[in-house]
């Protein structure tokens, strides 16, 4: 196993689903996006490969979400309405994992996360992936009253 590879199970909120993901890359291809639906559900996201994931119960339970091109697909459970992972548009062979789904992870381990620039999205500007800034998180000092 490489450095970066991690296997990690996560769940939804409810418990009714739950998955185990490959993260070949590790942590290193964590990511938040700008396009309006992304904007709205606030996720961040990491890279795995479609075959390196593996829904363990609850397959039923999970309904899809498709807009704009139909292209990407975005699962939720459909009991807690937790997004657990979505099939990416511009890679269909990879899947983006909602971070806080995974076991012993949270997303506010993570102090800085690159936005990409899903409004003028590579597959509709013909261009590259672009960044669109960077989301910061700095804890509250706890010691300091």
């Amino acid at each position: 196993m490489g450095d970066t590879e991690k296997t990690l199970n996560g769940q939804c909120h409810c418990g009714i689903v739950q998955f185990e993901v490959k993260l070949s890359e590790g942590f290193e291809t964590i990511r938040r996006c700008n396009c309006s639906f992304c904007r709205m559900r606030g996720a961040i996201a990491v890279s795995a490969e479609v075959s390196g994931m593996k829904i363990l119960q609850g397959a039923d339970a999970l309904t899809r979400y498709r807009f704009n091109t139909m292209t990407a697909e975005h699962f939720f459970c459909s009991r807690c309405g937790i997004y657990t992972h979505h099939q990416r548009r511009s890679d269909p062979n990879l899947y983006g994992v909602n971070v806080a789904c995974l076991d012993g992870v949270s997303p506010f381990d993570f102090f800085e996360v690159p936005v990409t620039d899903g409004v003028h999205h590579p597959k509709d500007t013909g261009g590259k992936a672009r960044s669109a800034g960077t989301l910061r998180f700095f804890p509250a000092d706890r010691n300091a009253e």
